[in-house]
């Protein structure tokens, strides 16, 4: 129950390990903790990841995106536990997931600056990285009209999705490898979407 269909291989073989004994903890002792508390708490440490990267502690900043996406699973099972899933829920966490997407690649990018200059390589990969993740995003809650999760249809599914994505960036970022990370993070969105983007068309045809 606590688990969703839709999980990413890194959520199905690691964070969901994690997050559902937070989760059955918080359960266990009966803490008032609402799925959209969670959902700020999760979107609060990942966003702490940008200044963290201002600091120059990519290891660090890395942890702590790693956690945010952790806790960004616990949410949804306190909502389904609790039967308190709601459209407002869904909608107020996949928009704070959007920021913190946004700002961590952010991060990872001036960290980049600050360590190896502005250059146009990093200028592209920045761009590639933060407009792939929204495209997977997009590409998502789009492709919902076809009358489920296209993550759920066809046979492209797991290897781009968010969980993935804040993985690479969360190990790369331990080395302080920024441009990998960013560049990575570009192809897996872009294979992804450009790939899953033709499957559609062509199962809806």
């Amino acid at each position: 129950m606590l688990r969703k269909s839709t999980d990413g291989w890194v959520s199905s073989l690691i964070n969901r390990r994690f997050s559902t004994k937070i989760t059955k903890f918080i359960l266990s002792r009966n803490w008032n903790i609402t799925p959209n508390q969670m959902s700020l708490i999760s979107f609060l440490i990942g966003v702490s990841a940008l200044p963290i990267y201002l600091l120059k502690l990519p290891w660090l900043a890395g942890i702590t995106i790693q956690i945010s996406s952790v806790l960004d699973g616990v949410d949804g099972e306190l909502a389904r536990a609790k039967d308190m899933s709601s459209n407002w829920g869904g909608f107020f966490d996949t928009m704070l997931d959007r920021f913190v997407d946004i700002l961590v690649i952010l991060g990872l990018a001036i960290y980049g600056a600050m360590e190896g200059g502005v250059t146009i390589s990093l200028l592209i990969w920045s761009l590639f990285a933060i407009s792939g993740c929204l495209m997977v995003s997009y590409l998502h809650s789009a492709g919902k009209v076809f009358g489920t999760h296209p993550a759920l249809m066809g046979r492209l599914s797991g290897f781009a999705s968010r969980d993935v994505r804040l993985f690479v960036i969360f190990i790369f970022s331990l080395f302080g490898m920024y441009l990998p990370a960013l560049v990575f993070v570009s192809i897996l969105s872009y294979i992804y979407t450009v790939g899953k983007f033709v499957e559609l068309l062509l199962l809806n045809r």
